[in-house]
């Protein structure tokens, strides 16, 4: 089991914000840092200081950490061509000495493309597929050849599909809760199935409908790593956990339903309970990355306490 701390940059933080984070990820033993790939804060706030770009960030990310896995839970398949995604990401992953992951959904934010002049189209899970297609495409075609492609959406020709990736074969992250295109999709394609801010009976649903979807395709879905990301608000005591919460601006009832919330006992047994119905590997959400103290005590007196695998 593992566990990665998981940022949303887009409410607002600088590169220096999130290089901090995550060194401190790393310094604390964490598996990974990921990151939102958004432009707009969610919520209705400015989100100051402004967007960072995911990959740019990961790219800078990737020359200043030693040992962390770095991705995105995910990127919107709307924000980037499917070639250029693959470059980018095959890029990062040659900076950063194989260490990247790739994060891939739909896109679901329609305001944050009107707000900056990104096309919002209709048909975003068949968009997804020819990505998925496509980049896979790219990064596996053998050293010398080319990759063509011709789909609805997208088409490329004579691509020489480079350059290619440090690692044999770069993770994919299909991320969603939809119960039927996204199964099917994260069966046909990817490395790990997550699926984000719910209870342990709903993760537990999402994963035997993937499970089902490996079968119908003859792939092994024990293949398929099983994730989930949540919320942490974590204080060695009652009134530390509701000050965090409040700096959240949320409610301490509301995160305890579908988050890791409490005392550092009282978050790994909430981790026990997603461990026990399928769950291999979390994504921490950390809301206030500057709160380090708050990585801290996950880290140091939340994570000894889950037995190990």
């Amino acid at each position: 089991m593992t566990f990665r701390v998981f940022v949303e940059p887009q409410q607002g933080a600088t590169y220096g914000d999130q290089l901090e984070c995550a060194t401190a990820a790393e310094d604390l033993g964490y598996d990974g840092f990921f990151r939102s790939d958004h432009y707009l804060a969610v919520g209705g706030a400015l989100g100051e200081p402004g967007p960072t770009d995911s990959w740019v960030t990961l790219a800078g990310l990737a020359r200043e950490t030693r040992r962390l896995r770095l991705g995105t839970l995910v990127s919107s398949a709307t924000f980037r061509h499917p070639g250029q995604l693959a470059i980018q990401v095959a890029q990062v992953d040659e900076m950063s000495d194989g260490r990247v992951e790739l994060g891939i959904g739909t896109g679901w934010y329609e305001e944050e493309h009107r707000a900056y002049g990104i096309p919002f189209p209709r048909a975003r899970f068949d968009r997804l597929e020819e990505q998925l297609r496509i980049v896979r495409g790219l990064w596996e075609t053998p050293a010398g050849e080319r990759f063509d492609f011709t789909g609805e959406h997208h088409t490329l020709v004579g691509a020489p599909a480079l350059p290619k990736p440090r690692q044999r074969r770069v993770p994919v992250i299909v991320g969603g809760r939809g119960p039927v295109r996204t199964p099917a999709l994260a069966a046909r394609y990817a490395d790990e199935i997550n699926i984000g801010f719910v209870r342990p009976d709903v993760a537990a649903e999402q994963y035997a409908r993937v499970a089902a979807a490996c079968a119908q395709q003859g792939r092994d879905a024990t293949e398929v790593v099983r994730s989930v990301a949540l919320v942490v608000c974590c204080g060695t005591s009652d009134a530390q956990v509701a000050q965090r919460a409040h700096r959240m601006e949320r409610g301490v009832a509301e995160l305890r339903a579908t988050g890791l919330t409490g005392t550092p006992s009282q978050v790994a047994e909430r981790i026990a309970a997603y461990r026990a119905v399928g769950v291999q590997r979390f994504y921490l959400q950390f809301l206030d990355m500057r709160d380090l103290d708050h990585v801290e005590i996950v880290a140091q007196q939340v994570l000894p306490q889950v037995p190990a695998d």
